[in-house]
């Protein structure tokens, strides 16, 4: 219980940790943001597919996996359906700030219910390192989360420190959820690979809807593809050198 509380803790305030720019400048060239959106995808692919689901597999079979997955995308697809979803980097229309910044926030937290979930039963696996480069991957898809969201409330003059606060919250849902997971997953041990398939699911949902498409919304697609390669090449080693 101590290491899945440490692990979701630091995946979660990474939102906060990629919000602190924001305390400094209020502008990052959509170059450098589609790297590291690309660089992220990379990282969560290669945990899908080489940590998350031949864990399940090993632990089950192609059914349970099967269920696992498609259980995760639909999800993550009902969340989008009834929450809003709004671009942050690309959006121009005119919402009067309440509204809209109410929807941004209630739409970023609820996307991070799976996250910590994935996190949770990550780390209620029996490889013991698989929970913490699952925190590790989600917390770097935190980190630009976390950073888009403060940008977006200091644009619309809400206070630097104050927009800093909102982003980091916004993450901390996640540890709540991560400890729910990994009680769960716990108590009823047929549930774990369940809960490994489900998060390879809710993650290769985000990257294929979301982070790819970001990341080639500007004209950057090919340092975007090698930010992508390079991100793959990072965490197998990780993988590689945790086992």
């Amino acid at each position: 219980m101590d290491s899945v509380l440490v692990g979701s803790t630091l995946s979660a305030l990474a939102t906060g940790v990629g919000a602190i720019p924001v305390l400094l400048f209020q502008q990052v060239t959509h170059r450098w943001r589609d790297i590291l959106l690309a660089f992220t995808a990379g990282i969560m692919m290669a945990a899908s597919a080489f940590s998350l689901i031949p864990e399940a597999l090993d632990s089950s079979n192609f059914w349970v996996l099967a269920v696992g997955l498609l259980f995760g995308a639909v999800t993550l697809t009902v969340l989008e359906l009834y929450i809003p979803h709004i671009d942050l980097g690309h959006e121009r229309r005119k919402i009067p700030f309440d509204r809209k910044a109410l929807l941004i926030i209630s739409a970023i937290t609820l996307h991070n219910l799976p996250e910590g979930l994935s996190v949770g039963v990550s780390y209620a696996s029996e490889d013991e390192g698989l929970g913490g480069l699952i925190a590790f991957a989600i917390g770097l898809q935190n980190a630009p989360e976390g950073f888009l969201v403060a940008l977006f409330l200091v644009q619309q003059r809400v206070n630097k420190f104050k927009a800093f606060l909102i982003a980091t919250m916004t993450g901390a849902v996640e540890i709540i959820t991560s400890l729910i997971g990994y009680s769960l997953t716990s108590i009823f041990g047929d549930l774990v690979p369940y809960g490994l398939s489900f998060a390879a699911g809710a993650m290769l949902f985000i990257i294929y809807k979301e982070l790819i498409p970001e990341s080639h919304g500007d004209g950057h697609a090919r340092g975007a593809t090698f930010a992508f390669i390079i991100g793959l090449l990072v965490m197998i080693y990780l993988i590689r050198w945790s086992g």
